[in-house]
């Protein structure tokens, strides 16, 4: 059995502004740091390892706060990058509906049907499909351990939707808030969900944040 910790990054001031980050490098905001340092203290005690990272900054620093305090690097995997919003990367989430809104709306409604709009744009079945081969290649190279990966809110939701068997269709009904922590086993092939959005560590049950920027 592998156990992965998968986790979201710190919050960044394009998650405040309800800006559209993607495969933008953006940087934690001063809560973001705040968060990554919780997360670490909060796991300090859990036995790790290793650590796994999207190579954009965001992720990368949130995990690198965790693996400093386990004496461990952190490992990029390009696979766990955030989706690839295309024409939609950098704008604010009411600039985007404004200019497409059709497919803005169908984002929102019914999200396994959208392309992002322009070019390297993916779809959910995109994002799933590379992090969804992640997680199977960890589950074998890591067989019996325990895992930290630190990816992004649609990846995390994409991921979460397959690895339980469920349809795109169901992406927003998962919520994953800023530095959240989520635990995901497998044995024999079947992965099976422990711990989902856990915030415990940064002081609260729930946040009650929406961000647009998704």
């Amino acid at each position: 059995m592998v156990r992965i910790i998968l986790v979201r990054h710190g919050e960044t001031q394009w998650n405040i502004e309800g800006r559209y980050q993607g495969r933008e490098d953006t940087h934690l905001s001063e809560r973001g740091l705040k968060q990554g340092q919780l997360l670490a203290r909060g796991l300090k005690d859990v036995h790790i390892d290793a650590f796994i990272s999207s190579p954009l900054e965001r992720a990368f620093m949130t995990a690198s706060f965790c693996a400093e305090l386990h004496g461990e690097k952190v490992q990029k995997d390009p696979r766990l990058t955030e989706i690839d919003h295309g024409d939609w990367e950098g704008r604010l989430a009411g600039e985007i509906e404004a200019a497409y809104p059709r497919e803005f709306a169908a984002w929102h409604t019914a999200p396994h049907t959208v392309q992002m709009p322009g070019a390297g744009g993916e779809s959910l079945a995109d994002v799933c499909a590379r992090a969804r081969a992640a997680f199977d290649d960890y589950a074998t190279r890591w067989a019996g351990k325990t895992v930290l990966a630190a990816a992004h809110d649609a990846v995390n939701k994409a991921l979460i939707c397959d690895l339980l068997g469920m349809s795109q269709k169901c992406f927003w009904q998962i919520k994953q808030d800023n530095a959240c922590i989520n635990v995901l086993e497998e044995k024999n092939g079947l992965w099976r969900l422990v711990l989902l959005n856990s915030t415990n560590h940064l002081g609260y049950l729930f946040s009650g944040i929406e961000q647009k920027g998704l």
